[in-house]
């Protein structure tokens, strides 16, 4: 019989990263409901506190809905240097414990810990320290979950939220998938959930009942994928060296635009931007596309790519204005943005070791 080869996997979790932040940092926020980004009159809201959330306020929520849910909601402006500030603070914990971290974000990352600078082989202590380690240093918490895998590890971050953490044993990922809700499995979304319910698809094990066949053939590629990850399968290596396959910069505006000329002065604001990001790390790319976000809510985008690499504010601006006039705009527009892809980076590969150990 092959022996099974397995990783120790912890993935961290900040608890409401962004507004945690501006709770830290004024007090007075402190056990108020709380939105960062966005209004009560427009935009989007990037983060929400615990207390918000209460109301059922949301990340990706339009601010307009949010209120209406919570009357005393206070709006705040992002700060997004501090939050990287702070990110870089955590990353650096992180790192003195493992090599082999993948940020997601910057309030997230896995980690590989199956071989750890600290010789711990317990990845469930190791998480516990390192939660630790990042309230001495921030004042923040943070959730972990942990297990052979990022899927489970992922799932497992969630499960008892905030401030604290989650092992699932080799010998209890299947019994704890099973037992899943189909909503809380990662990368099912609301849509998908919702398909899943027509067949009779509820939880894990309901979903682990149905074939190979039934699956590929109802949700495609993706269903391959639902079918190995309900037996606790999946891969994928944790990836130290995460390459960007886009970088971009967008603007959401106060008032609604309607001539190109006002759009104009907006794009050359995000081409500097984005320029700004480009250098930063060394990055250059080919496609160059322009987001527009009308005022009902659609949503379009024109590409093109160029025979060069370009990183520079001018041609971006220049292919960006190119792309602006290249047909009639719907409606007047609330947003733009500007990204660029098919980047001048090279995908590096990880060599990770697999052992099997007593977790």
């Amino acid at each position: 019989m092959e022996e099974i080869k397995l990783r120790k996997i912890i993935h961290i979790d900040m608890d409401a990263f962004y507004a945690s932040v501006e709770q830290k940092d004024f007090p007075e926020l402190i056990g108020k409901p709380l939105a960062v980004g966005g209004s009560e009159i427009r935009g989007v809201i990037s983060a929400a506190s615990y207390e918000a959330r209460k109301f059922g306020v949301r990340s990706a929520m339009s601010g307009v809905q949010a209120k209406k849910l919570c009357p005393d909601l206070v709006f705040v402006r992002p700060r997004f240097e501090r939050y990287s500030e702070i990110s870089k603070i955590i990353r650096k914990i992180f790192y003195e414990y493992t090599d082999l971290v993948e940020p997601l974000s910057l309030d997230e990352a896995y980690l590989d810990v199956t071989q750890n600078k600290k010789g711990n082989p317990s990845a469930s202590l190791l998480a516990q320290e390192i939660r630790k380690r990042i309230f001495e240093e921030t004042g923040l918490t943070a959730s972990a979950g942990i297990s052979i895998n990022k899927f489970v590890a992922k799932v497992a971050s969630d499960y008892n939220k905030p401030n604290g953490q989650k092992t699932v044993n080799p010998d209890e990922v299947e019994p704890f998938l099973e037992a899943l809700d189909i909503r809380k499995f990662y990368g099912i979304g609301k849509v998908t959930a919702e398909r899943m319910y027509q067949f009779g698809i509820y939880t894990g094990k309901d979903l682990k009942n149905r074939s190979l066949e039934f699956l590929e053939q109802h949700f495609g590629k993706s269903g391959t994928h639902y079918y190995y990850i309900v037996r606790g399968i999946h891969n994928s290596p944790v990836k130290p060296n995460r390459i960007s396959k886009s970088v971009g910069a967008e603007r959401t505006f106060n008032e609604n635009l309607s001539s190109e000329v006002f759009m104009e002065e907006r794009l050359e604001s995000i081409a500097k931007e984005l320029e700004k990001r480009l250098q930063k790390h060394k990055i250059a790319g080919k496609t160059i596309t322009l987001k527009i976000k009308y005022s009902d809510f659609s949503q379009q985008t024109r590409s093109k790519t160029l025979p060069y690499f370009i990183s520079d504010k001018a041609l971006l601006l220049e292919t960006a204005k190119e792309l602006l006039y290249q047909e009639k705009l719907k409606e007047s527009v609330r947003l733009l943005g500007i990204s660029l892809n098919n980047l001048n980076t090279e995908v590096k590969k990880t060599v990770v070791v697999q052992l099997r150990f007593e977790f």
